[in-house]
């Protein structure tokens, strides 16, 4: 299935960074609403941390980008890397770590985590 149909990316806007210095944003967004493989719908909350390079993230899009999940059927594993690629691919952040925190299924609850740097490296390593 091709990176499309996972998400819609275009609903993700920017703004011009207004600075020039290193800094984080945090944001987090306790209402991310997906649907899991048995298409039951998923809850999770989203932490991002993201060091920008000549773009910030608009806020409001970012509500839209992750309301557009709720019909959409897909894993955590599959979420956390969407977002991910979706968010390095529109803002190309100087760092983004992506931590999700999915409620509670079967009484075991799950945290995904993406980090640049750590994928960075995993890249680096060649594979025999």
């Amino acid at each position: 299935m091709n990176q499309s149909s996972w998400s819609d990316r275009t609903l993700l806007k920017s703004l011009k960074n207004p600075s020039k210095d290193a800094y984080t944003i945090n944001m987090e967004n306790p209402e991310v609403t997906f649907l899991g493989a048995e298409q039951q719908p998923d809850f999770a909350t989203v932490l991002i941390e993201l060091s920008p390079g000549e773009k910030i993230i608009e806020l409001k899009s970012l509500k839209f980008y992750f309301f557009d999940f709720r019909n959409r059927v897909l894993s955590y594993e599959r979420l956390i890397n969407v977002v991910f690629d979706d968010l390095m691919e529109v803002y190309k952040p100087r760092h983004l770590r992506i931590t999700i925190q999915c409620r509670p299924r079967g009484g075991i609850s799950s945290e995904l985590i993406a980090d640049s740097r750590t994928r960075k490296q995993a890249d680096d390593i060649a594979v025999p």
